[in-house]
């Protein structure tokens, strides 16, 4: 059994000439080298004690080398492609999109050498001794960083001088959550931290002018034991008086005495001249608040001040400033925000607060078209968007979107098995507050809370079907402490008709679990989703993404029922002749974003789902069903392709709807950037589908707690993604490695079956998938 494998295919794809022929250079990475440079070609760094992660040592490596891919110096050899005797454009365009050979520098070396006995010492290790030595061998340089930690200096005792009391009196009563404390190893950074703490406990109670530059620190490391006292100290607030002498004096508790908001900022002061601003506008005292804004402005000044923090007659509290700052730009009717302050005089200590708003655009149409990923069906959709951010006067967000899209649908094995065909609207109403029978301006100003009004009407043909869709929905969002947001549904209704099924998909579902999942039903659900999301904006560092949801349908419509006297009979209960459906459903998926090098990173995923139907369903509506395959799954495998559990039928290739009640899935993929706009990838996907119900007659579809991981498929690939910034075009190839169709013992494909040419998966999706 033979995989062909073609790299150049008869178009000559520059691409791959240039991955094959920089992998030939790579052979010799060192040929255009001087006689007296040297490539760094590793580093390494020995450590005797592990309290130091190896990363953070390689935070003060001062010239590391080549990037690599899976250990090849990818980005050196297409460098190298353009030789040293020509310079035309193609040469210019090789070393742009390439890397220069670093050449070993032996004072670089040294630099390191002394940032890590830094590190170290900052550390707490005053002892330490780093040594480097520089191996060469064929034009190649290897650097040996060797740390003998020694003991580290650990906190003896921890004084503290406040040169004003009253601060003490603060920083001392806030001391449980303090990171300095005695017997822990002595650390600059914690250091730093502390300082940063201190400050951000007296700018919350009113010292306005405060900043950690007043903190200072006196160590004493002539102690016996490896041991230190750490002094603290506090200065205070330096002014000059009449004849210009700086003298000490003690910090201020600033107190706000008037709070501005001006909510047509760029209106009043910059799109006319003084004279004419200054008779438009219409001060009013609202909570205690100052509101100018324009005389025909259509906000209510209750929308603005049930989103200040920032209280009149209150000390100055930089937490507070944040949470006002953060609530104000959510508004859809500001694009800017900007809050500053100023000292009313010196004798005082008083601080007036002026809040700019600078209004958004009110009402806005946009259009477009676009390509469209639906679990690797490819297709274009074009909407039409209207757009309205103060509808009533709150700063309510109304949209509404006529859309329309056609998709090419490979999940059938059958040619020209057809397309799908879609048109729908939306509306949504977003008010930025809980609608809710009692007060909840508290609640409001801490959480930033908006309450989500939605309608759609989907309708969709394909060969096999055609669907109606109407959906309603009333729910609430809102942020939570650090990296958080809640989502809650308690109201949503949902009604699935199938107006047409063709004969042939008919018949083949006739008298199979999956028919009931295709007839029409009723849903009325609630659902929570909480999404914790610690990603940096603008910064390419390492963080975690976790998604939990929660939805449980029927439960309304089976309670009001049981109240009319109507569940005794073992018949399901019908709403004006459709059925509607109970289940329960809940998944959770995690991933991890590990950046390796500039333009390399890992990406981990794991997801596990299961719906459970009851009391009037059978089987769960085959639109909340799971699957596995495409673009966004498993790649080796088309979507709806794969499961459940070990199941296979001739049927199958023909109408590919495997869907089922449980996945359980994993995967990991390597990206790297290669040039230009083109981005590469290498990864593994492992997962399957299995149904719960005893009802399910497919043969191996049954999810089984002993043998399940045996049923599990394996695929590998190599997928590129162009890179357009508005959006990321892919193309993932994927290999099956192992096919739980197959009796086991078989179902490792690369040492029974083989891998053929058709057995790969030609993946083109739009985006990352995950």
């Amino acid at each position: 059994m033979k995989l062909k494998i073609t790299l150049i295919n008869r178009k000559h794809n520059i691409f791959w000439f240039i991955i094959l022929f920089a992998f030939l250079q790579s052979c010799n990475i060192t040929k255009y080298l001087e006689e007296d440079e040297y490539l760094l070609n590793n580093y390494t760094i020995d450590v005797d004690s592990k309290v130091i992660s190896k990363e953070e040592y390689k935070n003060y490596v001062k010239q590391k080398p080549n990037k690599r891919i899976f250990g090849w110096k990818f980005y050196l050899s297409v460098y190298n492609l353009s030789g040293k005797t020509k310079d035309n454009g193609f040469n210019r365009w090789l070393k742009r999109i390439g890397e220069a050979p670093v050449i070993y520098d032996p004072d670089l070396t040294d630099h390191t050498t002394q940032q890590l006995e830094l590190l170290l010492y900052n550390k707490g290790y005053f002892n330490a001794e780093v040594s480097d030595i520089t191996i060469i061998n064929n034009k190649k340089a290897k650097v040996q960083y060797t740390i003998k930690c020694m003991a580290p200096y650990t906190i003896h005792n921890i004084d503290y001088f406040f040169e004003d009391g009253k601060l003490g009196r603060f920083v001392m009563n806030d001391s449980v959550p303090a990171l300095l404390k005695v017997g822990d190893q002595f650390d600059v950074d914690v250091l730093q931290q502390e300082r940063v703490r201190i400050e951000t406990i007296l700018r919350n109670n009113g010292y306005f002018n405060f900043t950690d530059d007043f903190i200072y620190y006196e160590i004493d490391s002539s102690l016996k034991n490896s041991q230190v006292d750490v002094l603290l100290g506090i200065r205070n607030f330096p002014i000059k008086d009449a004849s210009g002498q700086v003298m000490q004096t003690r910090h201020s508790v600033y107190t706000v005495r008037n709070v501005y908001i001006k909510t047509d900022y760029d209106i009043l002061g910059k799109s006319m001249d003084k004279e004419k601003a200054e008779s438009l506008k219409d001060t009013l005292l609202y909570d205690g608040v100052y509101v100018i804004s324009n005389v025909d402005s259509n906000i209510r000044p209750g929308v603005v001040t049930q989103k200040n923090y920032i209280a009149p007659g209150g000390i100055y509290n930089a937490k507070r400033v944040q949470r006002t700052y953060r609530n104000l730009t959510a508004l859809s009717a500001y694009r800017l925000v900007d809050i500053k302050f100023s000292e009313v005089d010196s004798e005082t200590n008083q601080l007036d607060c002026e809040i700019k708003m600078l209004p958004a655009t009110k009402q806005a149409f946009t259009g477009g078209i676009e390509g469209t990923n639906s679990a690797g069906n490819i297709g274009f959709a074009g909407n039409i968007n209207y757009q309205h951010r103060n509808l009533f006067g709150g700063s309510e967000k109304f949209d509404i979107t006529f859309k329309g899209a056609i998709e090419t649908l490979r999940e059938s094995e059958v040619p020209d098995f057809g397309t799908m065909q879609e048109v729908g609207v939306e509306m949504r109403v977003n008010v930025p507050k809980f609608l809710l029978p009692f007060k909840t301006e508290q609640f409001i100003r801490r959480f930033n809370p908006q309450t989500n009004v939605d309608l759609a009407f989907n309708y969709q043909k394909r060969p096999d079907y055609t669907r109606s869709t109407f959906r309603s929905g009333f729910g609430y969002k809102w942020k939570g402490n650090g990296f958080l947001t809640h989502t809650v549904y308690p109201f949503e209704t949902s009604l699935i008709y199938t107006p047409y099924v063709s004969d042939d998909f008919a018949d083949w579902l006739e008298g199979t679990y999956l028919y009931y999942s295709y007839q029409p039903h009723f849903i009325t659900n609630q659902r929570y989703s909480l999404v914790f999301n610690n990603q940096k904006v603008n910064k390419s560092s390492d963080f975690q993404y976790l998604r939990f949801s929660v939805e449980s349908a029927g439960i309304l419509m089976y309670g009001l029922y049981s109240m009319l006297g109507s569940t005794d009979n073992d018949a399901a209960i019908q709403l004006f002749g459709v059925e509607y459906a109970q289940y329960f459903k809940s998944d959770i998926e995690f991933r991890h974003y590990d950046y390796l090098d500039e333009g390399i990173s890992l990406v981990y995923r794991t997801f596990i789902g299961a719906a459970i139907p009851y009391h009037n369903s059978t089987a769960i509506p085959f639109e909340k069903q799971y699957f596995a395959g495409g673009a966004n799954s498993i790649r080796a495998w088309r979507v709806k392709n794969l499961g459940p559990g070990s199941f296979y039928s001739e049927d199958v290739s023909e109408y590919p709807n495997q869907t089922a009640d449980l996945k359980l899935e994993a995967n990991v993929e390597y990206r790297f950037k290669l040039f230009w706009k083109l981005e590469a990838a290498f990864f593994l996907d492992v997962g399957n589908i299995w149904s719960l119900s005893s009802d399910d007659d497919r043969e191996g579809a049954q999810f089984n707690i002993k043998s399940f991981y045996k049923e599990f498929a394996v695929g590998t690939g190599f997928g590129t993604r162009f890179d357009f910034n508005f959006f990321i075009f892919r193309f993932d190839v994927g290999v099956p490695l192992v096919d739980p169709v197959y009796p086991e013992g078989e179902r490792w494909l690369p040492g029974n079956t083989g891998v053929y040419w058709d057995d790969l998966t030609f993946n083109i999706a739009i985006g990352y998938p995950f």
